[in-house]
């Protein structure tokens, strides 16, 4: 199992979206937000995402697709 923490950033018109949401529901990765800030018009999310390492970056690669900014804090990988 992988542990991998990112920050993700959401532009103005992304913060109405449940893209979080959306990541755990579609793929195989557990979301835990870590501390986060948001407004209205804009905000982060530092997320932990735990799950195997190619659904971690599948989950990433979502999140870009998705309009966000996603950048890694840290990485442990357990085995």
């Amino acid at each position: 199992m992988a542990n991998l923490k990112v920050r993700i950033t959401f532009p103005e018109d992304k913060i109405r979206e449940p893209i979080i949401y959306n990541i755990g529901k579609n793929y195989q990765v557990v979301t835990n937000i870590r501390r986060a800030d948001v407004t209205e018009k804009t905000g982060w999310v530092d997320l932990e995402l735990v799950g195997e390492v190619d659904e971690i970056d599948r989950a990433i690669t979502g999140m870009k697709t998705a309009g966000v900014k996603v950048d890694p804090i840290e990485r442990n990988v357990i085995e």
